[in-house]
C-alpha cells in the first residue's frame, strides 16, 4: 500500500520545467486569446443582423473558447500551488473540461455543414438550417455539463488536489476520452471530402481558381490544427489509463503524466487558434468588417471564403 502511495506522489508532482513552459505559453494565449475573441464576439454579436449555421456555431465556439480562457488563471495557480479541491475548484474544473471537448464538439459540426454544403447543394436548404444548429449545440451543451459533473463528482472522492491526478487506480471516466477519436475521424474524412470536390470544381472553374484554392488553404489548415493540438492529449489521456490498468512503475507513470500535462497545454493553445482558422475567415465577418468591405468593392472580386458560398459560385 505504501509503494501506491509513494508511487502517486512521485508521478503527480509537475517538474519546475514544465511549469515554467505552462507560463511561457499561457501567458500569451491569454492575452491573444481574450482580445481576439473579443473582436470575434463583438462582430458575430453585435455587427450581424442575419442568422446563419456559421453564426450559430462561430458563437458557441466563442463562449467554449472565452470560458476556457477564464479557466487557465485558476488551472495555473491551482497547478502549482496544489490547491485542494473545494467549491471554486469544483466550478473551475466544470468550466474546463466542460468548454475543452465542446471545442471539439463544434469544430466538427463546423466540418460536417461544410461537407454537406460542398457534398450536397441541393439538398443542403433542407439538411441545414440555423434552428437545426442551435438545437444540435444546446443538445451538446447538456451531454457534456452532465459528462464533466459526473467526472468531477467521481474525482472529488479520490484525489486531493485541483487539476492532478495523484491514484493510480485507473479513472474509468477517462475511457469516454476515445469518443474523441469519433470528431477526429469524422473532421479527418469531411475535410478531405471537401478538399477532393473543391479540386474537382477547380479544374472545372479555371475562373475560379484563387478563390477555391484560398478555401482549401482554409481547411487543410483547420484539419492540421485540430490533430495537431488534441490528437496528443487524448493520446496521453489513453496510455495514462493503460498505464494504471496495468499497474505500470512510477518511472513510466511519470513520463506519461509530464506527457499529458505538455499536451494539454498544447490542446489549450486551439482558444486562440480558432479565431484566426473560422472567425476572421467567415463570410459573415469579413461581411461586417466595413475596411474588408471596401477592399472587396474597389478590387471587384468576392472575398467570400464561407464554403458553402463557394460552392454557390462554382455552379454560376
Amino acid at each position: 500500500m505504501s509503494t501506491m502511495k509513494n508511487c502517486t506522489e512521485i508521478s503527480s508532482v509537475l517538474q519546475d520545467g514544465i511549469m515554467l513552459f505552462q507560463l511561457i505559453v499561457y501567458i500569451p494565449v491569454l492575452t491573444l486569446g481574450l482580445l481576439l475573441n473579443t473582436i470575434a464576439f463583438w462582430v458575430f454579436c453585435c455587427k450581424l443582423k442575419r442568422w446563419t449555421e456559421t453564426r450559430v456555431y462561430m458563437i458557441n465556439l466563442m463562449v467554449a473558447d472565452c470560458s476556457l480562457l477564464f479557466a487557465l488563471p485558476f488551472l495555473i495557480y491551482f497547478t502549482k500551488n496544489k490547491h485542494p479541491i473545494d467549491k471554486l475548484c469544483f466550478a473551475v474544473e466544470m468550466i474546463y473540461f466542460t468548454n475543452s471537448p465542446m471545442s471539439i464538439f463544434i469544430i466538427m459540426l463546423i466540418a460536417i455543414d461544410r461537407y454537406i454544403a460542398i457534398k450536397f447543394p441541393l439538398k443542403a436548404k433542407t439538411l441545414r438550417s440555423p434552428l437545426k444548429s442551435a438545437c444540435i449545440c444546446g443538445f451538446l451543451w447538456i451531454m457534456q455539463i452532465g459528462y464533466s459533473y459526473c467526472g468531477t463528482i467521481f474525482k472529488k472522492e479520490r484525489e486531493q488536489y485541483c487539476f492532478q491526478k495523484h491514484s493510480t487506480e485507473p479513472a474509468y471516466l477517462t475511457m469516454f476520452s476515445i469518443w474523441f477519436f469519433i470528431p477526429l475521424v469524422v473532421v479527418i474524412y469531411c475535410s478531405i471530402q471537401v478538399i477532393a470536390e473543391l479540386m474537382r470544381k477547380k479544374n472545372e472553374n479555371c475562373h475560379k481558381e484563387k478563390l477555391i484554392r484560398k478555401a482549401v488553404y482554409i481547411v487543410t489548415a483547420n484539419m492540421a490544427v485540430f490533430i495537431v493540438c488534441f490528437l496528443p492529449l487524448y493520446v496521453g489521456h489513453l496510455l495514462r489509463f493503460l498505464m494504471d490498468s496495468f499497474s505500470s512503475s512510477c518511472p513510466v507513470i511519470q513520463k506519461i503524466n509530464d506527457f499529458v500535462h505538455l499536451a494539454s497545454v498544447l490542446a489549450n493553445t486551439n482558444c486562440c487558434l480558432d479565431a484566426i482558422c473560422y472567425y476572421f475567415v467567415s463570410k459573415e465577418f469579413q461581411e461586417a468588417s466595413p475596411k474588408l468591405a471596401r477592399s472587396k468593392s474597389d478590387s471587384g472580386e468576392t472575398a467570400d471564403v464561407q464554403l458553402s458560398g463557394i460552392t454557390h459560385q462554382c455552379q454560376m
